[in-house]
C-alpha cells in the first residue's frame, strides 16, 4: 500500500538529508495588550509566522533568492530521479526544471476568481502535478506501490520541495497553547493560507515540544479553512467568510471570534471588518507586518496585541 504524506514525511527523517531552518528569532519592540475578551466562543489561527516561523517569514511557491531555487530545485530532482526525463537542454538540470517551474506558477497565478477582492491561491501539488505529467510523457515512472497515484506522488514532491526551500519550526510556546485551548470549552481552528502538506508539516513540528491529542480533538475539522483548499488566499474576503460561515453552523457569530495572525493590513484587517475579534502576534520580527500607523487607525487597530503566544490564554481567560 502507498504511503500517506506523513508516513512519507517519517521515512525522510531515516534518508541522509539536510534541511534549512529558521533563524533565530528577532523580537519585536512591542508592548502586549492582553486585557480578557468577553464573549469569545472560537479562536482562528493563521500558521505560516504564527504557530509555526519560517524562514522569510511565509511561505514560498517562488523564493527571491534564487539560489534558494537551485539548491531545492536540485534535491528534488535527484532524489525522484528526474533528470532521465528531462528534455536535453544547454544549462543545468535545475534551470531547466526551473523555467518549467516559473512558467506553470506563472499561468496558474493568472487564473482569475470571478470575484473581485479575491486572490487565487496557486497549489502546489497541483502545480507539481503539471510537471510531473510532462515527465510522464518522456516516460517519466513512477513507483505507485511506493508512492501512490500521480496526484499522491504531486503531493509528495511538494511537500520534498519546500522542505529544502524553507526551513519551519513551532513558534515558542505553540504547542502548549494550543493543546489548552483545545481542552477548554472554547472552539479552535484554522484560517489560514495554507498548501496541501502544512497540516502534515505543522503536526511532525509542534510534536516535538509535546504531544499532541488527535487532530480532530485538537482543531474543529469542520470549521478548518485553508487557502489551498478554498482556492483564494488571504486578504481574499471569501475566504474569511467561508470560515465563518462554517462556524455560524456550530451557532458561533462574527463576534465570538478570535482570530490571530501576525500580519496586519493581509490578515487581521479583513478579519475585523467582518466583526470578528483580532489579535496582533508580534513575536518574531522576521513573519510581523504592521507599522505603528497602521496599530493606531481605528479601522485596522487589532484588540489585542501579543508579543508571546501564551498570551492569547489570557486573553481567552484560561491561564
Amino acid at each position: 500500500m502507498p504511503q500517506s504524506l506523513s508516513e512519507f514525511a517519517e521515512w525522510l527523517d531515516g534518508q541522509d538529508h539536510s534541511w534549512p531552518v529558521p533563524p533565530p528569532v528577532q523580537q519585536v519592540k512591542a508592548t502586549p495588550f492582553t486585557k480578557p475578551l468577553d464573549g469569545i466562543a472560537a479562536v482562528t489561527w493563521s500558521v505560516y509566522g504564527t504557530l509555526l516561523r519560517i524562514s522569510d517569514g511565509c511561505l514560498h511557491l517562488n523564493h527571491p533568492v534564487q539560489l534558494r531555487m537551485q539548491v531545492a530545485m536540485e534535491k528534488t530532482i535527484k532524489t525522484f530521479n528526474m533528470w532521465q526525463s528531462m528534455s536535453r537542454k544547454a544549462g543545468a538540470p535545475w534551470e531547466y526544471l526551473y523555467d518549467q517551474y516559473r512558467d506553470c506558477l506563472a499561468m496558474k497565478e493568472m487564473a482569475g476568481t470571478g470575484r473581485t477582492g479575491d486572490y487565487p491561491q496557486v497549489n502546489a501539488t497541483d502545480l507539481w502535478k503539471t510537471l510531473v505529467e510532462r515527465l510522464v510523457q518522456n516516460e517519466y515512472e513512477i513507483d505507485e506501490a511506493f508512492y501512490g497515484d500521480i496526484e499522491q506522488f504531486s503531493e509528495k514532491v511538494a511537500f520534498f520541495f519546500h522542505q529544502g526551500l524553507q526551513g519551519v519550526e513551532a513558534a515558542e510556546g505553540a504547542t502548549n497553547v494550543l493543546t489548552t485551548i483545545a481542552s477548554s470549552s472554547y472552539c479552535q481552528t484554522l484560517l489560514a493560507d495554507a498548501q496541501p502538506f502544512t497540516l502534515v508539516q505543522m503536526l511532525r513540528v509542534l510534536g516535538h515540544d509535546g504531544t499532541l491529542p488527535p487532530l480532530g480533538e485538537l482543531l474543529d475539522a469542520n470549521a478548518m479553512t485553508l487557502s489551498c483548499q478554498v482556492g483564494l488566499r488571504k486578504p481574499s474576503t471569501s475566504l474569511y467568510r467561508n470560515c465563518l460561515h462554517r462556524l455560524a453552523e456550530s451557532g458561533i457569530e462574527p463576534g465570538e471570534v478570535l482570530h490571530v495572525g501576525s500580519r496586519l493590513q493581509n490578515d487581521l484587517a479583513v478579519a475585523k471588518q467582518l466583526g470578528m475579534k483580532t489579535a496582533l502576534y508580534a513575536g518574531d520580527r522576521s513573519s510581523f507586518e504592521a507599522s505603528k500607523d497602521d496599530i493606531r487607525d481605528p479601522k485596522l487597530r487589532p484588540d489585542r496585541l501579543l508579543t508571546d503566544l501564551s498570551q492569547v490564554l489570557t486573553v481567552l481567560g484560561i491561564d
